[in-house]
């Protein structure tokens, strides 16, 4: 490709972006995109840090009940999902060690879920535009109502979690000693999935139910690989998410491919990199 062709593709490409970046739908969506990579980044690295993937994948899965429920009573699919796994997510935080004991317990539910969710979108009338939303996200259907929903929930959850950070800090990396100097992990362990229930919900927005493990996930286990010490981890694994999600929104506005595609693709990059990096340039110790 000659300079002047490529400088005209740039020229192009600047111009497309311009122009979306006056719709009010790609304003939405950069904002909503931009609340659930915060909180998801913030959660996801607590979730990585607790080793509780498996509750996150969980209250994915749940909600998707909760979503497709709600479409079939006339209820949006984010107060739905909400109700439904900030529900469970406090039940298992109640339940404690007594939930992760029971794998098979969870996977039974789990799949009753998944179930009861295809049995509510069949029975809705609108099943294969509603399915899709719920199950690959719609970023660029962000109303304005539910755009200000996620901004209090995000304020909240971000308030919340700023609060009892040093204790849940504390509590996963040394239970039994924070244990012995009087917190409550059961207190601790519910509030945190009740957060963790709020991220996933937002998360779905963005990316889907089926890929809400992109958004909670790999910017914190990105940044517990390049960081150390907790702060400067949480920082990076903000700034990762910020970034990815607006360049996957914003590639989705100048190509025909969506913008789970392009996020999901550049995480698994930057992962691949750092991998990298760690295995064949750092040595540990």
């Amino acid at each position: 490709m000659s300079r002047s062709r490529a400088n005209a593709l740039i020229t192009t490409m600047i111009d497309t972006l311009s122009t979306y970046l006056g719709y009010d739908f790609v304003q939405h969506a950069l904002i909503a995109g931009t609340l659930s990579a915060i909180l998801g980044a913030v959660v996801g690295y607590f979730v990585i840090i607790r080793s509780s993937g498996f509750a996150a994948h969980s209250l994915a899965h749940i909600g998707f009940a909760g979503a497709a429920g709600a479409a079939l009573v006339g209820l949006s699919p984010l107060e739905g999902m909400l109700i439904l796994t900030v529900g469970a997510g406090v039940f298992m935080g109640a339940a404690g060690d007594k939930v992760n004991r029971s794998d098979l317990a969870i996977g039974m539910v789990l799949s009753m879920s998944l179930g009861f969710g295809t049995l509510f979108l069949k029975l809705y009338s609108g099943y294969a535009g509603q399915a899709k939303s719920i199950l690959f996200g719609e970023i660029f259907g962000v109303s304005e109502t539910q755009l200000v929903t996620m901004a209090i929930l995000s304020i909240l959850s971000l308030g919340a979690s700023a609060i009892f950070s040093r204790k849940l800090l504390f509590a996963s990396v040394q239970p039994r000693l924070a244990e012995a100097r009087g917190l409550s992990l059961p207190a601790l362990s519910m509030a945190f999935m009740a957060v963790l229930a709020i991220s996933v919900t937002l998360a779905s927005q963005v990316v889907g139910i089926l890929l809400v493990f992109t958004l909670v996930i790999a910017p914190a286990g990105i940044a517990v690989r390049m960081c150390r010490s907790f702060w400067p981890g949480i920082l990076v694994s903000v700034v990762l998410g910020v970034v990815v999600v607006w360049t996957g929104i914003l590639l989705d506005c100048v190509t025909t491919y969506p913008a789970t595609f392009w996020i999901t693709t550049i995480f698994f990059v930057i992962y691949a990199l750092v991998e990298v990096y760690h295995r064949f340039f750092v040595k540990d110790g």
